[in-house]
């Protein structure tokens, strides 16, 4: 990890997980067949394998975030003998399908899944856990029987993302149309996202169009928008509320393709560099600040106290939570931080996801000055 990489990363003790992870566990679980090509979950020391399966590249954070940390933090909670097997979906819920069934064919000793559907996964989850290869979900809570969880609170998110937009119509909240643009029904997350936003805005503004955007894409979010404006009229929409900055980047474009001189403030999240770039201009009012470092270190302990133990860390186990098919899974949430231009250096900048010259670009150095960011 760089040293912007090291400076993000929320601080977890590691000598204490180092300790907790010490013993490993019996190498046989009671009740599994010897013939059956089952492995037991605590078989292993320090050699461990972790599958690892996040479910896209386009936005920002996968590669340049999780992946690296999990990969750093099992490194160091396995003294340099634990390695990662990594794929990635790319969106498609078909093929991460069939890479679950490759990670079962290579017997890793544990899985750590970001499920592109989270539903459409639970047959694989199934059988990964009938290999005796125990699932973490990650980031999105996946269907089967999952062993472990950890995420954002997901509904504080949409509940952030509401109170923003409410804050920043100020007195016009009731004089105009409001355009909702959530993400994709394959997320759980998504209907997370949308229930807390729901939460605070209903009753408090009109919400004039309301969309479910096909697998979070920018141009669906634009094509989506477009539609709105058509059907409201530019100059009805006061304000947008989009569930991720992806997306936030395709409605802005479409609202300035409709000509309005002035832009409607709109919402976002994952504070992507090119969102946070919106906001010191006020193209996007704000966005959300989730510390994917803490989620990454978090998953990674996790996935490897499992996989040696057979059980989460009770030293990280702060709630439990339901899916649709399992109930008390084991699970850690992380906090989020609604950010707006006032809070850039405390989040983002201070927190090392970018530094000052990675966002005030000559392009925006003026609308940087402007904000007091330099």
């Amino acid at each position: 990890m760089n040293t912007r990489m090291r400076r993000a990363a929320f601080a977890f003790s590691a000598t204490a997980m180092a300790v907790s992870l010490a013993a490993c566990g019996s190498a046989k679980e009671s009740g599994d067949n010897p013939d059956s090509g089952k492995k037991t979950a605590a078989a292993k020391g320090d050699a461990i394998t972790v599958g690892l399966l996040l479910p896209e590249n386009q936005t920002a954070r996968y590669e340049k975030f999780d992946k690296p940390i999990i990969e750093k933090q099992i490194s160091e909670l396995t003294n340099g003998k634990g390695k990662v097997d990594y794929l990635n979906a790319k969106q498609d819920a078909t093929q991460q399908s069939q890479q679950i069934d490759t990670m079962i064919t290579k017997k890793v000793d544990v899985l750590i899944l970001d499920a592109v559907d989270f539903k459409a996964v639970a047959q694989g989850v199934k059988k990964a856990k009938d290999a005796g290869i125990p699932v973490v979900a990650y980031d999105r809570l996946a269907e089967g029987p999952i062993s472990a969880y950890t995420s954002f609170d997901n509904t504080e998110v949409g509940k952030t993302q509401g109170e923003a937009l409410l804050k920043a119509l100020g007195g016009k909240a009731k004089s105009g149309e409001i355009v909702m643009m959530n993400g994709a029904v394959t997320d759980p997350n998504a209907k997370q996202f949308k229930d807390g936003a729901h939460s605070v805005l209903d009753g408090k503004v009109k919400i004039g169009k309301e969309y479910d955007t096909k697998e979070w894409k920018p141009e669906n979010a634009n094509a989506n928008m477009e539609a709105a404006i058509s059907a409201l009229g530019k100059d009805k929409i006061v304000g947008v509320y989009s569930a991720n900055d992806g997306m936030a980047g395709g409605i802005i474009t479409a609202l300035k393709g409709a000509g309005l001189k002035k832009l409607p403030p709109v919402t976002g999240q994952d504070a992507e560099l090119a969102g946070v770039q919106r906001i010191v201009t006020g193209e996007q009012y704000m966005s959300i600040f989730k510390s994917y470092p803490q989620e990454a270190e978090t998953v990674a302990k996790m996935a490897v106290s499992i996989a040696k133990t057979g059980k989460v860390d009770s030293s990280l186990q702060t709630s439990t939570v339901d899916s649709g098919t399992e109930k008390g899974i084991p699970s850690v949430i992380v906090p989020v931080v609604s950010l707006t231009k006032d809070n850039i250096k405390d989040t983002v900048v201070k927190e090392g996801y970018y530094t000052l010259d990675e966002i005030c670009t000559p392009k925006y150095k003026s609308a940087c000055d402007a904000i007091g960011l330099k």
